[in-house]
């Protein structure tokens, strides 16, 4: 099998080096999407060998990095791609992990909620319950047994995620992603990874820091994917 490893990152001057460089230890094959970075990020990653780079030339939002790294692979010949995110919230030492689990499914996803996860923090009591209510909201809609809606680490079988049409740019792409991969008969599995929050006041910048303005935010995302239009392949093949 063969893995990309796909690295979203946006003004992380202080983890960036360090993350890629341990990604390295497990991964042959990295790409990192810059979104519009406006510190030390771009210089650090020109300093990197053996890393491809897409840099956005402005901040264009999570979602849109992810559906850029999921174009990138879909191009390319890798069987699967792994996602995670360079704040150092996912440990690179735990690749392996969703190597070994690949064959289970198209969806490895990784929860920091799910038995034998591990708790290195204590989440944010408001982040916490935002993920419980959408990550319900979402079992209930697609059949999935999620324990964790949001964590960004995961693995993809490519072939089935080209098959995708993903459009949202921001923090709410995983949801459009859930709904979809539901519509096109995606199996997922679940493996546990340790919750690792860092620097809890972080915020999610775009008025969302606030969790009701977070949550309404996601329920648009969600009610927009329900109403959208299937793609004329999967109309004609529901005929």
């Amino acid at each position: 099998m063969s893995f990309l490893v796909a690295i979203p990152v946006f003004n992380e001057e202080k983890t960036v080096a360090a993350v890629v460089e341990e990604v390295k230890r497990y991964a042959e094959h990295i790409l990192v999407v810059d979104d519009g970075s406006t510190d030390e990020t771009p210089v650090l990653l020109g300093l990197i060998k053996g890393v491809d780079v897409i840099r956005h030339a402005h901040n264009r939002g999570y979602g849109a990095s992810l559906i850029d790294a999921f174009a990138y692979a879909c191009r390319g010949s890798h069987e699967h791609i792994i996602t995670m995110d360079c704040d150092a919230q996912h440990e690179p030492r735990q690749i392996p992990q969703f190597i070994a689990a690949a064959p289970q499914a198209d969806i490895i996803s990784g929860s920091r909620y799910m038995a034998g996860a591990g708790v290195a923090d204590t989440p944010p009591e408001d982040r916490r319950r935002v993920n419980v209510r959408i990550t319900r909201i979402i079992n209930e809609m697609t059949g999935y047994r999620l324990t964790d809606a949001f964590c960004g680490f995961k693995a993809y079988r490519v072939e089935p995620l080209c098959k995708l049409h993903l459009s949202e740019p921001g923090y709410g792409m995983p949801l459009q992603l859930w709904l979809q991969a539901a519509r096109h008969g995606l199996t997922v599995h679940e493996i546990p990874v340790p919750l690792i929050y860092g620097d809890p006041t972080r915020g999610f910048g775009k008025g969302l820091d606030q969790a009701e303005h977070r949550c309404e935010y996601y329920l648009q995302v969600i009610e927009r994917e329900r109403l959208a239009p299937l793609p004329c392949c999967q109309c004609c093949k529901d005929l």
